[in-house]
């Protein structure tokens, strides 16, 4: 048996490669269907492990393609398979689910920017002290980031031609392009004439333009995790919503905000991120945790508002995007916060406390309103 053959049963045959496709058959199988007790269990540790599996696969495919692509990756599968998540839970939500995809995209925005950042430095500085990054690239990746936050789920509550937090449907169709273009402008820039300022660097500030640690993998193995990162990312999705009901009961019988569903179902989505983030900032490489906690915020609301504003055509429910007072004011928080992140090129665990104290904030609130 020739040495391809044999590495290529080996990548189908190791967990990586079979918890996802289990999940998977699991995930059609359960489908539709009220789960309880020992399935729930079963669902949920195959969720686990597909997240896992998805961190694994989205760093094979990041070596081989190399940064910045391999961080985008990552970021729009999941956004992609987040917004169908979003339209199924809505037009399944018989009149409850108007703020499900502004509670999920203001959830994402929370947790990457403040969450998967905040972790990241603490991981990086914990050792190093201090932790360089890219200003230039993450300085216009949080400007991006900010612009569509506002235009999407803040300027709905000042409009005038509809009440409520609404967008009229030609304030909703103009939002939805410019969320689009400036996301297409901002990926297009990261991929092409300034990808050096999205690379890591050293801590004198020179760019690393790759890893030496280890020989980039073969076409055939990255094709491979290709293709496993995107069934390991439906089944993440897939098996996040058949425990969704569970988790919907829960919070019922706990008598706690309905958001609260959106902000546990953000959560597990960009877990396999996060992880990747972690690993990234673990091993020095901290402008890829940047690439990823601001690319995954910016994907969320670019390709979530124009996704939804599409899908409102069908759906049974109006579309609230716009804030609450107490959300735009953790909004601008973070923010201000992280632009003094950011500009210095340079983080500390001070830093990393700020960011994790104010997500720590907005996950108690959420249920503590």
């Amino acid at each position: 048996m020739s040495s391809s053959i044999r590495s290529a049963l080996t990548s189908l045959t190791s967990w990586t490669a079979l918890v996802p496709v289990i999940a998977t058959v699991v995930l059609a199988l359960a489908w539709g269907r009220e789960l309880s007790g020992a399935p729930v269990i079963l669902v949920t540790a195959l969720l686990a492990g597909a997240v896992l599996a998805a961190v694994h696969h989205a760093e094979v495919v990041a070596a081989r393609v190399g940064e910045p692509y391999g961080s985008l990756v990552l970021a729009v599968a999941v956004t992609v398979i987040e917004v169908a998540l979003i339209v199924t839970l809505m037009i399944s939500g018989k009149g409850k689910t108007e703020t499900l995809a502004r509670d999920t995209v203001f959830a994402a925005v929370m947790i990457t920017c403040n969450g998967i950042v905040g972790l990241s430095i603490l991981v990086g500085a914990f050792r190093r002290e201090v932790v360089s990054f890219n200003a230039e690239g993450s300085g216009a990746a949080l400007a991006t980031v900010t612009t569509l936050a506002t235009l999407g789920m803040v300027v709905p509550n000042f409009t005038t031609s509809t009440p409520g937090p609404e967008f009229s449907p030609a304030q909703l169709a103009f939002a939805a392009v410019t969320a689009l273009a400036l996301y297409g402008l901002f990926v297009a820039l990261q991929a092409g004439r300034h990808r050096d300022y999205f690379l890591p660097v050293t801590a004198s500030g020179d760019v690393v333009e790759e890893d030496k640690h280890a020989d980039p993998p073969s076409a055939r193995t990255a094709l491979l995790s290709s293709l496993l990162l995107l069934v390991a990312l439906v089944a993440v999705v897939g098996n996040a919503k058949l425990v969704s009901p569970t988790i919907e009961r829960a919070v019922t019988t706990a008598e706690l905000p309905l958001s609260v569903v959106g902000v546990i179902i953000a959560m597990l989505v960009l877990l396999p991120e996060t992880l990747a983030a972690v690993r990234a900032a673990r091993r020095h490489r901290m402008q890829i945790s940047l690439n990823l906690a601001f690319g995954s915020a910016m994907a969320s609301i670019g390709l979530t508002i124009p996704s939804i504003a599409i899908a409102s055509i069908w759906l049974p429910v109006p579309l609230h995007l716009g804030l609450d007072s107490m959300h735009m004011v953790l909004l601008a928080l973070t923010c201000i916060v992280t632009v003094l992140t950011v500009v210095p090129g340079r983080a500390t665990l001070l830093q990393a406390g700020v960011h994790l104290a104010l997500l720590s904030v907005y996950l108690f609130l959420s249920f503590s309103p």
